[in-house]
């Protein structure tokens, strides 16, 4: 037995070794019998002297204060998604891009795992915080869940902020384990392993998460301070820390390298003992990732080339229509329930009645069906041999299936343009009032449906102007609720301008779009031009297009509502209002001595405005080592060209 301190720690030292060795490297040191003989004397040691207990032994990994709820937490940087390809076609238009104006650049591979992504946050070498993804901004803080899982490690030999992103997976064993187990207790079973690992990572009783037995697989980094040249490097020294490696590693220059890995993981798939769904295929060149930079929505610099969708056959039950909040006709098979890759499908989306004309699709069809991923379920093919002339043709709806007025038929695009439709009306008050948008509490569709038929509210607008007597008059409605309800509505004015931009409901347009939006013009978003759109970055035309179009139609109203509520405009950072840079547009090109994101950080806070795309109304272009295109077109319009030298003798002047 333990008696003195010094054998109290190299017992947890001990632990932590076996532990690492049966946990991340899958190369367990010794018997079971072993490790639980000397942990439980490690658990008799702290319960005598609780003083002494170590808050990285093991035995404390083990949560056991149940939480009220999860917080919100920022990420130091934001968590992207990635944008899919599924065929060699898709992924080489995607490499083409890249190797077209970058040859003979390195690729690093590594498997794509179906998980619940998570961001750790290490401080000097301690885990302060571990943050679902969330939005990619900020997401729910689940340190002490973390905590439990065996290949986290509490503490690694860094100093400094280390961000490490991975994927929080449950093996296939583990999940019939546990669905076993809640079928037999009369709860629902989970669809699928990354179901069942995110619910257990957001259990409110870190101890359900504890004896769920997840693996946390790292494949990123955020922020941190290596100074590494490859993002392969980086991760070589992550591994180094005490985390687990995946099974597969690879540099490529070609695409046809990059192809033989590709089917080298599909080859094995199937043997693995938790999901793999594809792979990521990531630019290994830190400095060039911060040259290609970012769209709205992802990396350009990285791609999830994702294994070849499953199919099933099954048969179409019936066709409905249904009205989108903007008043789009979306037409949705039923489906006889088939089973996909653990998940029972019952509807499919059918996007546009031409896609039913050119496919044939009947009532009755039996017909082919495919999933990947997050994928929702679609019709690929009809099986005409199946056919016995039962089916029934679907013909295309002439009239709104919600409020029956006459639908604009513009082709493809079936649109009901009455703003009184119920669809609309509920639909477009329930997503203003949603988290990600006013955040107005309590005000769920369900609500809003009941004040809309009983005629208290027709649009968004008229949320302001509820009064106490007309809710206390409904079912349901007692004084609190409407209190409560009332100053939930009130609470939302004076939001901040991205959440009024992004409630909107532009098609298009989500919250990163709309706090771009809002960062670039303020309140002046309204009168902004396609020209002054397309130049913030990672905005295309066809994003510009919808903003404008929107706006000209409801000017008025969304105006009325600015009037109402006073959208606040993120002052986050001080602005140096007489800086050389201040009110310039400026733009960055090529390899720099610090990464882009920073430097155009700093640029932001003289008072700049720092664009994607060169134009005529760009006032500098600044350059560094192997600048390009932009470089080229610079000097083309006649932009006044700073190399970065000269940028910092400007900021250090200032």
């Amino acid at each position: 037995m333990i008696q003195r301190k010094d054998e109290y720690k190299e017992a947890v030292k001990k632990l932590k070794d076996w532990a690492n060795a049966y946990y991340v490297k899958d190369n367990p040191k010794v018997t079971d019998e072993v490790y639980d003989k000397l942990y439980h004397e490690v658990i008799s040691y702290e319960k005598k002297y609780p003083k002494d207990i170590d808050l990285n032994s093991p035995t404390q990994r083990v949560g056991v204060c149940i939480e009220d709820g999860f917080k919100k937490a920022k990420h130091l940087s934001p968590m992207w998604s990635m944008e899919d390809v599924f065929n060699q076609v898709e992924f080489e238009k995607w490499f083409k891009k890249i190797n077209t104006q970058y040859p003979n650049e390195r690729y690093y591979i590594e498997p794509k795992f179906d998980g619940a992504s998570l961001n750790l946050i290490y401080k000097n070498g301690e885990l302060k915080r571990a943050i679902t993804r969330g939005g990619g901004i900020e997401g729910e803080d689940i340190t002490n869940n973390a905590r439990t899982i065996s290949s986290i490690p509490l503490e690694i030999e860094h100093n400094g902020l280390l961000e490490i992103r991975g994927e929080v997976l449950m093996g296939f064993a583990e999940f019939e384990r546990i669905n076993k187990e809640r079928i037999k207790a009369g709860e629902e079973a989970f669809s699928n392993p990354r179901n069942a690992a995110s619910g257990s990572l957001r259990q409110l009783d870190p101890a359900i998460t504890a004896s769920r037995n997840l693996i946390f697989q790292p494949w990123g980094v955020g922020v941190n301070n290596f100074e590494f040249e490859f993002l392969s490097e980086q991760m070589d020294r992550v591994y180094s820390l005490g985390f687990r490696r995946p099974l597969l590693r690879e540099i490529c220059k070609t695409a046809k390298e990059i192809e033989i890995v590709y089917k080298k993981l599909g080859d094995i798939r199937q043997e693995l003992s938790v999901m793999l769904d594809g792979m990521v295929v990531k630019v290994d060149r830190v400095s060039l990732q911060d040259i290609l930079g970012y769209t709205v929505k992802y990396p350009r610099w990285m791609v999830a080339y994702k294994f070849l969708p499953l199919e099933r056959e099954t048969r179409v039950i019936d066709v409905i229509s249904q009205v989108g909040r903007t008043g789009v006709i979306t037409p949705v098979a039923i489906l006889k329930p088939v089973e996909i890759d653990g998940v029972v499908v019952e509807r499919a989306t059918l996007n546009n009645y031409d896609l039913i004309k050119k496919l044939d699709i009947r009532i009755g069809d039996m017909v082919t069906l495919i999933r990947s991923g997050d994928v929702i379920p679609k019709i690929i093919k009809v099986l005409q041999e199946y056919r016995n002339g039962d089916e029934k043709i679907i013909t295309r709806p002439r009239d709104c299936p919600v409020c029956k007025s006459e639908l604009l038929d513009e082709g493809i695009l079936l649109k009901c343009q009455n703003l009184s439709c119920p669809a609309r009306v509920v639909n477009s008050i329930s997503y203003f009032a949603s988290k990600g948008c006013m955040n107005i509490d309590g005000l769920g569709e369900k609500i809003v449906r009941q004040l809309y038929e009983a005629n208290l509210l027709k649009d968004v607008e008229g949320l302001y102007h509820l009064e106490p007597e007309e809710l206390l008059s409904l079912d349901g409605f007692k004084q609190k609720r409407v209190e409560n309800l009332l100053r939930a509505i009130e609470n939302s004015k004076a939001r901040e301008c991205w959440r009024f931009v992004n409630a909107l409901g532009i098609e298009h347009i989500g919250e990163v779009a709309s706090k771009k939006i809002c960062k670039t013009f303020g309140l002046n978003f309204l009168d902004t031009k396609e020209e002054s759109l397309v130049e913030i970055d990672g905005f295309g035309k066809e994003m510009a297009k919808s903003f404008l179009e929107f706006m000209s139609i409801n000017k008025d109203r969304v105006k009325r509502l600015i009037e109402i509520i006073h959208p606040l405009i993120d002052e986050e950072q001080e602005i140096v209002k007489d800086s050389f840079f201040s009110n310039k547009r400026l733009v960055l090109t090529g390899t720099m001595s610090q990464s882009r994101s920073h430097i155009k950080k700093l640029l932001e806070e003289q008072g700049a405005l720092v664009t994607n795309q060169v134009s005529k109304s760009t006032n500098y272009l600044i350059y560094g080592d192997r600048a390009g295109s932009k470089y080229k077109k610079a000097k083309e319009l006649g932009v006044e060209l700073l190399s970065e030298k000269d940028m910092w003798k400007i900021m250090e002047q200032k």
